[in-house]
């Protein structure tokens, strides 16, 4: 049974001035459980639009999406996000950010206690459960936010740049760590990124969005996740096969995008 279905959504919205955007356009696909699915495309291809309406936060104008076959009418603990910026709780601690979805759900103070000290043994968090958010580097925020958002265990769990904001040796380290909580877990899971190799690399499907109207163009399925379990990153990314479809697919992103900056160019000349 798949675990995710959208439907041939679009979506259109108004800005100011009157301009009428068309976001996406006839999106379909389904995911079936326990997938990672990375997206790409450039600027402005409807990805962050397509995952706000897979969470419920948007109603698309056309189409519908389902979870285990139930229509998705708006946000729910069973689909969890992470943003690119944690969106932490700033006022609380570690264990307080983590224990929070389950805390308001009525879960007994020890099971939530039991899962708090599991989820920061999991995340590499061990001994920081006190810690104050503000006092932690961006990759730790960021295991705090995959922690908390496992807290609530939902079925399916959408990506918006999670790892964006950090630095390079952060980023390769927490690639690690998503491909062993994927695979750990057996969640469903959505990731957006600007990355070509970060794509590649996490996303058992692939899929690359087209410019406005956005639209999937390309689809793929990829064994470097799979891999990256057993194998050296770097060896991977170093890889003949792996530097091949790295250039196949960034040559088609450069592409799309060199042709927005013509048309850009167009309307202001």
């Amino acid at each position: 049974m798949a675990s995710l279905t959208v439907d041939h959504v679009a979506m259109h919205y108004a800005v100011p001035g009157g301009i009428d955007v068309h976001a996406l356009e006839d999106v379909s696909f389904t995911l079936e459980k326990g997938e990672m699915l990375a997206i790409l495309g450039p600027s402005g291809c409807g990805k962050t639009t397509l995952l706000n309406i897979i969470a419920g936060f948007l109603t698309p104008t056309e189409g519908k999406t389902m979870l285990n076959d139930e229509p998705i009418v708006g946000p729910s603990s069973e689909r969890g996000v992470v943003f690119q910026q944690g969106a932490l709780f700033e006022w609380l601690t570690v264990a307080e950010n983590i224990g929070f979805g389950p805390r308001m759900k009525g879960k007994p103070k020890n099971e939530t206690d039991e899962l708090i000290d599991h989820l920061l043994d999991t995340v590499g968090l061990h001994g920081y459960g006190g810690t104050a958010i503000y006092s932690l580097s961006g990759g730790m925020q960021q295991r705090v936010a995959l922690a908390r958002c496992l807290a609530n265990d939902p079925e399916l769990i959408l990506m918006d740049e999670p790892l964006g904001a950090l630095d390079a040796l952060t980023r390769e380290k927490m690639q690690g760590l998503l491909l062993r909580l994927w695979n750990e877990t057996g969640k469903t899971i959505i990731l957006i990124t600007h990355s070509v190799e970060e794509a590649l690399f996490l996303g058992a499907n692939l899929f690359v969005m087209a410019p406005r109207p956005g639209r999937i163009i390309k689809i793929d399925a990829l064994p470097f996740p799979k891999r990256g379990l057993i194998e050296n990153p770097r060896e991977i990314k170093a890889a003949p096969d792996f530097i091949e479809k790295r250039e196949e697919v960034l040559s088609m992103i450069w592409e799309m995008e060199e042709q927005i900056m013509g048309h850009q160019q167009e309307n202001i000349g």
